[in-house]
């Protein structure tokens, strides 16, 4: 590694378990493995961390066979893949550390451990004013929510951006789960939220510097526009 190469930091979640205590969830994996794949075969400088660092749980939902794509698949088989995952840096830790790209994976945990945040907040906002690119997907986008700039403004604010809808929380028997409507929160903040026509499709939303996908099947698109941003840094 030179001085030159990019750094993209890879922000995934703790929590395994919804409120109830009793349903699992944790990271999606397909939102962590394209972008990990993509920025590898770039040389990429990657870190994977989390709020509390170690292990980041993985939803056995997005372990299904249906869901788990060929890339995914191959690295849930990669032995020193899985150790990553149980070895990851916090986020207090990495905090004193420059990124090119901080990208947000999801998965519903990341609803309980990423929004309020006050480290992932200011890594987020110190970023994003030093001119580098923010990039969140499906319910990692949560974690864009309170993160503010200087002046107190919510860095999403006026933003075009994207996130797993309320209508896609239904498909995925989630609604009475999550501790917030991800969606109303999203336009709460004042965003300009689109979304795709057909629920549960890819959808990639960029703004300048800031990135944001749908849902889990926005994974190899949102991996390949964030790539490609990078070039041009």
């Amino acid at each position: 590694m030179n001085d030159q190469t990019k750094k993209i930091l890879l922000v995934v979640t703790n929590v395994d378990r919804y409120a109830d205590g009793h349903t699992p969830t944790g990271l999606w994996l397909s939102e962590l493995t394209h972008i990990y794949h993509s920025a590898g075969d770039q040389g990429y400088d990657i870190t994977i961390a989390s709020p509390k660092g170690g292990s980041t749980p993985v939803d056995p939902e997005s372990l299904r066979p249906f869901v788990l794509d060929s890339i995914t698949k191959a690295y849930w088989e990669n032995g020193a893949f899985r150790d990553l995952l149980q070895h990851t840096e916090s986020l207090q830790e990495i905090a004193d550390q420059q990124f090119d790209c901080i990208y947000l994976a999801g998965g519903h945990g990341t609803m309980y451990d990423f929004p309020e945040d006050a480290v992932l907040q200011k890594i987020i906002g110190d970023h994003y004013e030093r001119g580098k690119m923010i990039t969140a997907i499906c319910h990692g986008v949560g974690g864009l929510l309170n993160a503010r700039l200087s002046n107190g403004e919510y860095l999403i604010k006026g933003k075009k951006i994207t996130g797993f809808d309320w209508f896609e929380e239904s498909i995925a028997r989630r609604k009475t789960k999550v501790p917030f409507n991800l969606e109303a929160a999203l336009k709460a903040r004042g965003v300009d939220y689109q979304k795709a026509f057909i629920p549960m499709t890819s959808k990639v939303v960029a703004d300048g510097r800031l990135i944001t996908g749908q849902n889990p099947f926005s994974s190899k698109a949102m991996a390949k526009v964030v790539i490609g941003e990078m070039a041009n840094i």
